[in-house]
């Protein structure tokens, strides 16, 4: 069975599924990779046409995701936190969980933390990172939230994502590695190197 990298926050508009798409298109040259979407909206599936070579299913029976043959399997999770949350969680190898540096939303992600911790105690070797994400140029209370996060004893990864217009539209131009903003490319990469060594440690 491949690793599965799970994308999940409860609160929406933190850029979920966003970054599962890049981090799908980063990784699909070197590993047979595919993103799954359990949103029961699908925007992900939508735009598979937009994303050459890479794969996208819908699929929220979890047993079947854990059995899908392929190296790499990416989770994308609905804005909210379903009773089927726990299962994924204990079937991820990583937990991903983006927010953006507002203190609302460092609040919404406890819960989702509580879950994260409550599979690791099932299975320890689950690894799991928050990731501040759409963060704004030179922002004061980028430091303070950033603070607020390291207190809740999950890891809060080394690389930040941006707010940008090349990330914001990137659903529309097949991925951001396959633009121009150098520095959204860095990120992304940086952002699954990150992930990668922390799945292998």
């Amino acid at each position: 069975m491949g690793k599965i990298i799970t994308v999940a926050h409860q609160k929406g508009g933190v850029g979920k599924s966003t970054l599962a798409m890049n981090l799908a298109v980063c990784f699909q040259d070197q590993l047979n990779v595919v993103l799954v979407d359990t949103d029961l909206q699908g925007s992900l599936f939508q735009i598979e046409k937009e994303l050459p070579g890479l794969t996208v299913i819908t699929n929220d029976r979890l047993q079947e995701i854990g059995k899908l043959d392929r190296d790499l399997i990416i989770v994308d999770t609905p804005p909210y936190l379903s009773n089927k949350l726990p299962e994924l969680f204990s079937l991820s190898d990583f937990i991903l969980m983006p927010t953006k540096a507002g203190f609302f939303d460092v609040m919404a992600i406890q819960s989702t933390i509580a879950l994260v911790k409550e599979a690791q105690l099932r299975r320890p070797e689950i690894q799991a990172g928050i990731v501040m994400n759409m963060i704004k140029p030179r922002s004061g209370i980028t430091k303070e939230v950033g603070c607020l996060l390291k207190s809740m004893e999950t890891p809060v990864l080394e690389t930040m994502i941006h707010d940008r217009v090349s990330i914001a539209r990137s659903s529309i131009t097949a991925g951001v590695l396959r633009g121009s903003d150098h520095k959204a490319i860095s990120e992304i990469t940086s952002l699954a190197e990150e992930i990668v060594n922390r799945i292998s440690a």
